[in-house]
């Protein structure tokens, strides 16, 4: 028999082939924001529904325990041990779903999945309240994703647990800006401070449809929340309907410094930060917006800039820039685990667990 030869992947540990950038430790995060666990505390059994629900200080502490989690991946107490996660998906993911339930089971609960609603009441004809009163007897946080906007505020009038959007509809994805945003500020922490110099703060890029977006209008709402970070926000789409009705002046009544483009042509080389999507959620399908809009090796990039995308990709993200220093869309996605951490250790009142704060 005549052996083939060995793939050259296979001739070294996997280690040893990590190129990724911005996976590393973020202890800058850590050296910058003053651990305050009376904000956290403040999030107990709290629905989250909404990237409007927190403010500046939620966020830095958040950012700053998604940084411990990073920094300490191996926990000797679990603080969620006898606690029950339900992961109800009745909407493709793969990113969220895997990334909650390995915050979930990184912090020591046991998770029940669901993942797709044929297989549950909900095919019967079953509402989604009644369903709700259900889980209150089986678990102690709901993770919901569904097509509709409607669905998580349908639950929440029978909850008696907390219960977190993984994204409904087109309407937003709080957990996935917030990795969005701890990803930003572990690149840069300087600027998750209340005063931030003329000369550090950054520009960034959004290349997507804010009206038709979960991620970005979610996005959008953070990055308004420090808006004293960021000298512009240029969000780039093909369609004269980039915005609902008042969402634009509701960011910029927050301070954030918007305006809109329809071509990346001499936009590029200026940005700090550029977050790309394409996918925009409609029922039970998906449609792609901007598909001309697209990033590559060849884009003239300005050096150091970072590049974001909540993923899954398409087109308009070339592989051949995933080993450059500007991709951090994978860092994007590991962050993701540790700020959900984070979020989850909230909501379940175990923070006196993990910092020196009373036991609730």
């Amino acid at each position: 028999m005549v052996r083939k030869k060995l793939h050259p992947l296979l001739e070294k540990p996997i280690a040893a082939r990590q190129w990724t950038v911005g996976i590393e430790r973020p202890t800058g995060l850590l050296d910058c924001i003053t651990e305050d666990p009376e904000v956290l505390m403040d999030l107990a059994n709290r629905p989250i529904i909404s990237a409007q629900q927190f403010d500046r200080d939620h966020l830095r502490q958040l950012c700053r325990l998604a940084a411990l989690y990073e920094t300490t991946p191996a926990l000797m107490h679990p603080p969620l041990v006898g606690k029950i996660l339900i992961s109800a998906f009745y909407e493709p993911s793969t990113r969220t779903r895997l990334s909650f339930e390995s915050a979930w089971h990184r912090l020591g609960g046991d998770i029940m999945s669901i993942t797709d609603p044929a297989t549950t009441g909900i095919a019967k004809g079953e509402s989604l309240s009644d369903v709700a009163e259900m889980f209150n007897n089986y678990g102690d946080v709901v993770v919901l994703r569904d097509t509709s906007e409607e669905s998580p505020y349908q639950m929440l009038e029978a909850l008696r647990i907390p219960i977190i959007n993984a994204g409904n509809g087109v309407d937003e994805h709080p957990t996935q800006a917030l990795a969005d945003i701890y990803t930003i500020f572990k690149w840069r922490p300087e600027l998750i401070g209340d005063h931030v110099a003329p000369e550090h703060k950054a520009r960034i890029g959004i290349i997507g449809v804010p009206a038709r977006m979960r991620t970005v209008r979610s996005l959008l709402i953070f990055l308004s929340t420090f808006s004293q970070a960021f000298d512009e926000v240029v969000v780039i789409g093909d369609t004269d309907e980039m915005f609902l009705e008042g969402q634009r002046e509701a960011l910029e009544a927050r301070g954030l410094n918007i305006r809109t483009a329809r071509s990346l042509d001499g936009l590029l080389p200026t940005f700090d930060v550029i977050y790309i999507n394409s996918i925009a959620w409609v029922g039970d399908s998906y449609e792609k917006l901007g598909a001309h809009l697209r990033l590559d090796r060849d884009s003239p990039l300005k050096e150091g800039a970072i590049i974001m995308h909540p993923l899954a990709r398409g087109e308009e993200l070339s592989t051949d820039l995933d080993d450059t220093p500007h991709n951090w869309y994978f860092a994007q996605a590991r962050g993701a685990v540790f700020v959900r951490m984070a979020l989850l250790t909230s909501i379940t009142q175990r923070i006196h667990r993990v910092m020196d704060a009373p036991d609730a």
